[in-house]
């Protein structure tokens, strides 16, 4: 069965999450149902990370198994179709190693998280942005967020209900930094990791939200951390101001140009 690497994009809004559920729509039972009218049968892909209910997705990447030799632009072009109208994008697909697999194949996630800093309510970015009314202090962030560089034990960061078998992560990078967006000003946090555990960018974000706002000092991040203890974490900020940006492999299969 010829496998197909996907880069895919989605808003997260109308979406239990990734994870495919019965009740509830999933971008993964999105993209399974769309595989299901090229080929009539039951479909499973695999994607490099699950993301939370309202998680955006810029460069999600799952794999699928097909029957048929696809072309991978029609194939692209395919699933596009049959996905309309959610707000799902196939951006590419390629011809993948039959033992290559989008999570395990991986090396580094990066995500986004982005914060809106004004008084006016999100209009145009709602449910795009996390949104708070004062501004930040962004060297006191950046204080804070240089303890949870490197290899940690982020239990304190971790949902209780994270099922990785161990809490001792490797943050490669936590760059902070103030842009002028599309609504205003914008606090932007972005982290690179092998993997990650459930809730930990937006366990960090949320606490250093508190660092900027005054309410935490930076020592106060690392005495958190020290603590490994999830009551010694800030408050865990909303979904919808975090996307997965991208997802590292040692060979990348969408590094070639695209094919028409």
């Amino acid at each position: 069965m010829p496998r197909y690497a996907l880069l895919i994009e989605y808003d997260g809004r109308p979406f239990s999450g990734w994870q495919r559920q019965a009740e509830q729509p999933s971008v993964q039972g999105a993209i399974e149902t769309a595989l299901s009218r090229l080929e009539p049968r039951a479909h499973t892909i695999a994607a490099a990370g699950r993301t939370d209910a309202g998680v955006h997705g810029r460069g999600q990447v799952a794999h699928c198994d097909m029957d048929k030799d696809w072309d991978p632009f029609r194939l692209s072009e395919a699933l596009n179709y049959h996905l309309k109208p959610a707000p799902v994008a196939i951006l590419r697909a390629v011809r993948a190693p039959d033992d290559w697999h989008a999570r395990f194949s991986a090396r580094e996630r990066r995500y986004l998280f982005r914060l809106l800093t004004r008084r006016a309510p999100a209009t145009l970015e709602d449910g795009h942005v996390w949104r708070v009314n004062h501004d930040l202090d962004l060297q006191a962030m950046r204080e804070g967020a240089a303890y949870l560089v490197g290899q940690h034990d982020f239990t304190t960061f971790r949902s209780v209900v994270c099922q990785a078998q161990s809490p001792v992560k490797t943050m490669n990078e936590i760059d902070i930094t103030r842009v002028q967006g599309f609504a205003g000003p914008e606090i932007q946090f972005r982290l690179r990791a092998r993997s990650f555990l459930h809730n930990q960018v937006r366990s960090i974000v949320g606490t250093l939200e508190r660092v900027g706002a005054g309410s935490w000092t930076p020592q106060d991040v690392k005495t958190a951390l020290d603590a490994r203890d999830r009551a010694a974490c800030g408050p865990v900020c909303p979904p919808q101001g975090l996307y997965l940006m991208g997802v590292g492999y040692p060979d990348d299969p969408f590094a070639g140009p695209p094919a028409r």
